[in-house]
């Protein structure tokens, strides 16, 4: 609250206001209106409205560049030193693989492309054609797919929200802007045969467990290479999965992160101990006790927790899989597919057998089933199949 009022000095009136700033110091600053006293009595008070308006207007931003952090005035602010200044902020805000993903997006692409473009925008001039005109030369000239661009939306949008809460902008230019259409993902996951063959292959090689993990039980990456002895009940003949070891870009520097809270609080489930998954994980146990024996004081005791890991102790990395099964299935002359496709062949396999879509979603920990359903809708198509040949049946029979 701006107080203020007239002071008569010299036969001139001077305005006199009073408040105290976002940092708690009381001001009363004096200023000439350089209206002589008789006269101008409603002028002088017209005067000092309007500055108590403008003082108050000012204060209101002070106060929201401080809870933003920045430094300088909105309507000065360029639009990427803005975004630079919200992705420092969100790095305490979200977890290490979040904050990558934005970081990635935002310093790699965006910036760059206003940056180039549009070199002296500022926040509060940012209009929804801007946004429009980036994601139109991310689709035509970048030859970006339409999934990418929406994820930038995403991220555009959310730092635009912020501005908005915090009353740097009136309203978020990001919710005006056309964006494309998604398109499906498609998958062309191995059928029973193909696991079959696989699992034969990988036998005692080190992307065994990977590839039993992944395929029988729909692990993810991370889960595969955060599973813990201590996960595995031998007596009661579960595997519950709660801790995942993931690796992000921070910096330019791929970083490990660890963290007992998995993808979504439905990722953490327990799954049956199957007696062919028993047998592979007993002996792996033994087999990481003798290399401890063997490598003796070089062995690396810093992961005797982690079920996944080489002769000397050290933990699988998560790029292991990633990158080592391409270029195994090609040796093999086998069907080229990404390593997630093997949790995508999993579910295959659990819908054809007649599983309910409810029950692979808990199988898989996704959050809800609409995610089951959208990522398998392809599986209906044998059901179809099986229609269809009912149908022609009845005709062949005419």
């Amino acid at each position: 609250m701006v107080a203020g009022h007239l002071r008569e000095k010299n036969g001139i009136y001077h305005i006199v206001l009073s408040y105290t700033d976002e940092n708690g110091v009381k001001h009363t600053p004096s200023k000439s209106t350089h209206l002589p006293v008789k006269g101008n009595k409603k002028r002088a008070e017209e005067m000092l409205r309007q500055a108590r308006e403008e003082m108050e207007w000012n204060l209101a931003h002070a106060t929201r560049m401080k809870e933003s952090g920045l430094t300088v005035l909105p309507e000065e602010l360029p639009f990427t030193t803005f975004l630079e200044d919200w992705l420092k902020m969100m790095k305490s805000c979200v977890e290490a693989t979040t904050f990558s993903g934005y970081a990635f997006a935002i310093r790699k692409r965006i910036i760059p492309y206003f940056d180039e473009h549009y070199p002296k925008l500022t926040l509060q001039k940012l209009t929804p054609k801007h946004i429009q005109d980036y994601y139109t030369y991310e689709l035509e000239v970048n030859g970006v797919s339409p999934n990418t661009v929406i994820h930038r939306h995403a991220n555009i949008r959310k730092a635009l929200q912020y501005a908005f809460q915090t009353g740097l902008l009136d309203h978020n230019p990001a919710d005006r802007v056309q964006k494309p259409k998604k398109v499906p993902y498609e998958t062309y996951p191995y059928n029973a045969d193909e696991i079959a063959q696989l699992c034969e292959l990988v036998k005692g090689k080190p992307l065994e467990l990977g590839v039993i993990l992944a395929a029988f039980y729909g692990l993810r990456r991370g889960e595969i290479v955060g599973l813990k002895w201590s996960n595995i009940d031998f007596t009661r003949k579960t595997i519950t999965i709660k801790h995942t070891v993931t690796e992000t870009n921070v910096n330019g520097k791929m970083t490990i992160v660890e963290k007992d809270s998995p993808k979504t609080k439905s990722s953490n489930r327990s799954l049956p101990l199957m007696k062919p998954f028993e047998e592979l994980l007993l002996t792996l146990k033994k087999k990481q006790e003798i290399n401890q024996k063997l490598c003796g004081k070089y062995y690396h005791h810093e992961y005797d927790e982690y079920v996944y890991v080489n002769e000397i102790g050290d933990r699988m990395k998560p790029g292991y899989l990633t990158r080592g099964f391409p270029d195994f299935l090609k040796k093999h002359d086998m069907r080229p597919i990404r390593f997630h496709d093997l949790r995508h062949s999993c579910a295959t396999l659990l819908y054809t057998n007649g599983v309910p879509l409810k029950d692979i979603q808990e199988w898989l920990g996704h959050s809800n089933i609409s995610t089951t359903s959208n990522i398998y809708t392809h599986l209906d198509f044998s059901s179809k199949v099986a229609s269809a040949n009912a149908i022609i049946g009845v005709f062949s029979d005419g």
